[in-house]
């Protein structure tokens, strides 16, 4: 099999939450950047870091409300997986093939990840946030780190995203791209990936594998 490991974005890829976020965001926007249309979709897949440089510049007095409210509102969000993503991953891994979250999401939302799931240390190989790399999606940064992580090159690598900043992160590494409908249309999405699945319930590693193949 080409596909040495496969490399996911959080949310919308393996937890079902950017409808959670979309309405955080939203009122965030609405209450400090109201001049900014669109704003729950223009800051998905970057940093809380440059969220804040990017939006936020000039307003130093008001962030340490936001992070007290993202804080707050990550603790009692609910993370449930995407539909098929824990069999996947493990069929996955039973192939030889490495596993790897990658993720714009720094530590101390991933604490509140972890108590609600606990497992997911142990689903995936590597978790990489945004303490790992200097650069935010649609860079390349963090994708090319993790098939680093692997000892790999990015055409090895299978890259699942649904955000734009992240399809586009993951096809400027050179992997293949497999986007994922949950927070886009298909049709939106296309552009900008390999191939597009609605969840994970009829992939495993063989399909996949003809996926990629067929693709070629």
């Amino acid at each position: 099999m080409k596909i040495k490991a496969a490399l996911f974005d959080l949310d919308g890829v393996v937890f079902d939450t950017e409808s959670q976020y979309t309405k955080f965001w939203k009122e965030i926007g609405l209450k400090y950047r109201p001049d900014v249309e669109s704003f729950e979709y223009r800051i998905k897949g970057m940093t809380m870091k440059q969220i804040f440089e990017k939006f936020f510049a000039g307003m130093e007095d008001e962030l340490p409300k936001i992070i007290d409210s993202i804080d707050k509102y990550e603790e009692k969000m609910h993370y449930d997986y995407v539909a098929g993503v824990p069999s996947f991953v493990e069929d996955l891994r039973k192939n030889g093939v490495r596993t790897a979250i990658v993720t714009s999401s720094n530590q101390a939302k991933m604490a509140s990840v972890y108590r609600q799931r606990p497992a997911l240390k142990v689903l995936f190989d590597e978790i990489l946030t945004s303490e790992d790399f200097a650069e935010s999606k649609p860079s390349p940064d963090c994708y090319l780190k993790a098939a680093a992580r692997f000892g790999l090159l990015p055409d090895h690598c299978v890259v699942f995203e649904d955000s734009f900043n992240g399809l586009k992160s993951g096809r400027a590494s050179g992997a293949y791209v497999i986007g994922l409908s949950t927070t886009n249309k298909p049709s939106e999405i296309q552009p900008f990936c390999d191939f597009v699945l609605s969840d994970f319930s009829d992939v495993n590693t063989q399909k996949l594998n003809e996926i990629i193949v067929a693709s070629e």
